[in-house]
C-alpha cells in the first residue's frame, strides 16, 4: 500500500464554503471528515485543535451556534466538515435523532464522505440524544468512530465511567465495536490520534488508475476518482431548486 497520508501534517486549512443542503456543497472532488455532535460536545474546539488554526471554526457559549454544513479544505487534498449539532439546533427530526434534513442528507447521500467523528461530552453520563444517534449512524451504515470530549472537565475516573457506561449502551449493536477515542482542545489531548485516524483512511483511498482510453463519447455519469464507503444506494441527485451556495462570507 502506498502511504501518501499517514502521518497528516496540516500545512493549509482554508475556508471553503458554507451551505444550507446537499444540493449547496462544493463538488464531492475531495475525501471529507465530517464532525458532529450535541450542541456545546466542544466540536468547533476540537476542529481548531486538529487545523492549528484557533480560529478556523467559530466557537461561541451558546448551544447550536453552527447553523449551516461549513468547509474547510486541507492541504489542498481532502476536506474537514463541520456540521450543524443536533440537541438545540431548530430543524425536523429524523427517525428520532434531532438533527436538521441537510445534516441527514449530507451523512446518507454524499459520495466523498469518508468517516464521521461523532463527539460525546465525556463529563457527562449517556445522554440519550447521543444514544439515539449513534444508532441512527448505525442503521443507515454511515462509517464513523466514538470521539468522547472535554476529558480535562472532570477527573479521569468520571471521564473512564461515563465512556464506558456509553460503550455498554450501544455494544450490543456490534460485532466490532467502533473506534473509541479521547480527546481535549485545551490540554491538546487527542490531536495525533485523530489526524493518525484520518491519515489511516486517506492511505486506504486507492490511488487513481491510469484511465483508459474511450473508444467513444463518454458516458454521461463517471466514478469519483476514489473509492467510498457511503452505500451507492444512497445517492440522490441534487435538487435543482437548492438556494444558492454561501460562498464569500461565513454567514453562521
Amino acid at each position: 500500500m502506498n502511504r501518501r497520508y499517514s502521518n497528516v501534517n496540516i500545512s493549509s486549512a482554508i475556508f471553503d464554503c458554507s451551505a444550507p443542503d446537499l444540493a449547496s456543497c462544493p463538488e464531492p472532488t475531495l475525501p471529507e471528515f465530517a464532525f458532529i455532535g450535541r450542541s456545546n460536545s466542544g466540536k468547533s474546539s476540537l476542529l481548531n485543535l486538529l487545523s492549528g488554526q484557533a480560529g478556523l471554526a467559530r466557537t461561541s457559549p451558546t448551544p447550536g451556534f453552527t447553523k449551516l454544513i461549513n468547509f474547510f479544505t486541507i492541504n489542498k487534498t481532502w476536506r474537514l466538515v463541520d456540521l450543524p449539532g443536533y440537541g438545540f439546533a431548530e430543524g425536523a427530526k429524523q427517525d428520532s435523532a434531532r438533527f436538521n434534513q441537510a445534516v441527514s442528507h449530507y451523512l446518507k447521500r454524499r459520495t466523498s464522505l469518508c468517516l464521521v467523528f461523532a463527539l460525546i461530552d465525556s463529563g457527562l453520563e449517556p445522554q440519550e440524544m447521543d444514544v439515539d444517534f449513534v444508532e441512527w449512524l448505525t442503521r443507515n451504515a454511515v462509517p464513523f468512530v466514538l470521539v468522547f470530549t472535554k476529558t480535562d472537565k472532570e477527573t479521569p475516573v468520571v471521564v473512564q465511567a461515563n465512556i464506558a457506561a456509553f460503550q455498554a449502551r450501544i455494544a450490543g449493536w456490534f460485532e466490532q465495536p467502533p473506534a473509541a477515542y479521547k480527546c481535549s482542545a485545551t490540554l491538546g489531548q487527542g490531536r495525533s490520534e485523530l489526524l493518525g485516524v484520518i491519515g489511516a483512511t486517506l492511505d486506504a483511498i486507492p490511488a487513481d488508475p491510469e484511465p483508459a482510453k474511450p473508444a467513444g463519447p463518454l458516458p454521461p455519469e463517471v466514478e469519483p476518482p476514489f473509492s467510498l464507503k457511503v452505500l451507492a444506494e444512497n445517492a440522490q441527485a441534487p435538487d435543482p431548486r437548492a438556494k444558492k451556495r454561501f460562498k464569500d462570507e461565513r454567514p453562521w
